[in-house]
């Protein structure tokens, strides 16, 4: 599908049509003084269901995670 390029005063009176567009997987990118301000894209749906409990026990946190940082650290000398 193809981009469309409108300037802001036309995107104020086609806000609906624009919205089509983008609904239907085309990209609509509103420009003000000849640049670039704006894009209106479709959002994007998930491919598939998440299923809980699904990577069990292959993401940990070490137990000093919340432990401030060495001071060795923030100086960059780490």
């Amino acid at each position: 599908m193809p981009n469309n390029t409108v300037g802001v005063d036309e995107a104020k009176n086609k806000l609906i049509d624009l919205i089509t567009i983008a609904s239907k997987g085309g990209e609509v990118i509103i420009m003000q003084g000849g640049k670039p301000l704006a894009r209106l894209v479709p959002v994007a749906q998930p491919t598939r269901k998440r299923i809980a409990g699904l990577n069990r026990g292959s993401i940990w946190i070490s137990q000093d995670f919340d432990e401030p940082l060495p001071d060795d650290f923030w100086m960059g000398q780490e």
